[in-house]
């Protein structure tokens, strides 16, 4: 089963809850036992695409059995300001998708971001078109007429970062109990240190 990793939070001393998005059932948690070494630990980072097998529990959360990369980025991993751009959309994700129904159309479009995000050479702007493109498929897509500000993607970092907080409020007013990221001021912090190196 394809499944896009959300978040993976400790749970106990030898379990951690792993948040994904599936391409079969939505929004699905799953229990992950005996996570220790730093490169098993590397998996399950935010925003990695796996092939997972599950093992049902009846008496708790199912169990992921077995797990591997369904693709192998080639940048993602090495590179601050990718790693910070999928925190942020894994953080976006894990406010947004809360229950588990299928959206095959959803699944595809994140997985096609994750394709972009690794490969393109100017990963500044994937943040914003995602938000863009993300709120059409949760149905409150942006209307140009009202918010031509929101749809135009920037060109310099300081109109990056008003169109970022501008998105940001917009979902706000659109999804109940909607908080915005915690990341985004790293993506922020990130962005603005190596424009300035």
């Amino acid at each position: 089963m394809l499944a896009i990793v959300i978040s993976l939070q400790p749970y106990s001393d030898r379990a951690h809850i792993l948040h994904t998005y599936t391409r079969e059932h939505g929004r699905m948690n799953y229990m992950l036992y005996g996570l220790g070494k730093k490169k098993s630990q590397a998996l399950y980072a935010p925003l990695s695409l796996l092939e997972i097998e599950v093992s049902p529990s009846t008496k708790s959360l199912p169990s992921v059995k077995e797990a591997h990369l369904a693709f192998v980025p080639q940048h993602l991993p090495i590179d601050m300001r990718r790693r910070t751009v999928a925190l942020f959309i894994a953080e976006v994700l894990y406010r947004t998708l809360r229950h588990p129904m299928a959206d095959e159309a959803l699944f595809d479009f994140i997985a096609t971001t994750i394709h972009i995000l690794d490969s393109t050479e100017q990963p500044e702007n994937i943040h914003l078109a995602f938000l863009i493109q993300l709120a059409t498929h949760l149905g409150f897509a942006i209307s140009e007429e009202a918010h031509p500000e929101l749809l135009t993607l920037p060109q310099n970092r300081q109109a990056r970062q008003r169109q970022l907080r501008g998105l940001c409020d917009y979902f706000a007013r659109h999804i109940d109990g909607w908080q915005t990221p915690l990341s985004l001021e790293i993506l922020t912090e990130v962005f603005t240190t190596l424009s300035d190196q």
